[in-house]
């Protein structure tokens, strides 16, 4: 405890990277603890409600109502109820995208490094054409195809694309340590090929992987936003992108509903500055050069 303390303490970017990312996942998760979440669907409440704040809102739209504190969008759904709905549909979605892709660029890169030949050869082609593919072009071509997609398939659709750029850099990493003394050591102890890649090198890489994972869970989450403000996502799953995807749709720019955009934008740049800092502490953590001066 008190370790993980001192390192929050020496890195103060992972620290406040983390707070966002857990503030905005726990209201996520807990807020339908607090708030009904059933008002998320159609029909629950008034229609165009605004903010509880705005005094007046105008001709266009009713008085604001304490039970919708964030107001309401023109299918008549709480826009709180619906943040707190569709905040952890659209993590869960990076989150799952990001995993399958790393773990396919672990796997792929470390054999890579390790291995080298024939193999290192054919992998490394192989990344390098699927990395110049315009992923987000073919995501919509694929989508559009697609009669229903939900939250799963969306995820496997963007780990597709999501395993080039962790191959690439983890086998950087992997070739120049496979020649470090302890990977010798291992050799000589009779360490077979997977032991010493996923035991003795693997460890000395968590903190970069890390900084991987949280990079392509930032990726995963703004492709998937593209694809859903286009309305390509699951229509009947609540998630930030489709809720901007609906704002568009019914003109809410043009008719000053403001909230019904805003507040998916506003969460979602708090889950990109959460998780651009916590990749940012990571890093200084993997690669000391990236500290600065030390602190005197």
């Amino acid at each position: 405890m008190d370790r993980l303390r001192s390192l929050l303490e020496n890195h103060w970017k992972l620290g406040l990277g983390l707070a966002i990312v857990l503030t905005v996942a726990g209201t996520g998760l807990m807020g339908h603890l607090v708030w009904d979440v059933t008002r998320a669907r159609v029909g629950s409440t008034e229609l165009n409600l605004p903010p509880i704040w705005v005094r007046n809102p105008g001709p266009m739209f009713p008085k604001p109502d304490p039970t919708s504190p964030l107001g309401s969008d023109s299918s008549g759904r709480d826009m709180l109820a619906l943040l707190i709905a569709a905040t952890p549909n659209s993590l869960r979605v990076g989150v799952v995208a990001a995993g399958v892709g790393m773990a396919a660029g672990i796997f792929l890169g470390f054999t890579a490094g390790f291995l080298g030949g024939w193999v290192d050869n054919t992998i490394r082609v192989v990344a390098d054409a699927v990395i110049t593919v315009p992923a987000l072009a073919v995501l919509i071509v694929i989508s559009s195809y697609v009669r229903q997609i939900d939250l799963n398939n969306m995820a496997i659709l963007l780990a597709c694309f999501a395993w080039p750029a962790p191959t690439r850099t983890i086998r950087a990493q992997v070739l120049s340590m496979r020649h470090r003394p302890f990977v010798q050591m291992a050799r000589l102890s009779g360490a077979s090929s997977f032991e010493i890649m996923f035991l003795e090198i693997l460890p000395n890489l968590l903190p970069y992987l890390a900084a991987s994972f949280t990079g392509t869970v930032s990726a995963s989450i703004l492709a998937a936003t593209g694809l859903e403000a286009l309305g390509l996502g699951p229509t009947r799953i609540p998630t930030l992108g489709m809720t901007i995807f609906y704002a568009i749709k019914a003109s809410a720019i043009l008719r000053g509903m403001w909230w019904w955009w805003g507040f998916p934008i506003f969460m979602l740049v708090l889950i990109f500055s959460g998780l651009f800092l916590v990749t940012i502490g990571l890093d200084e953590i993997a690669n000391p050069r990236l500290r600065g001066a030390p602190r005197r």
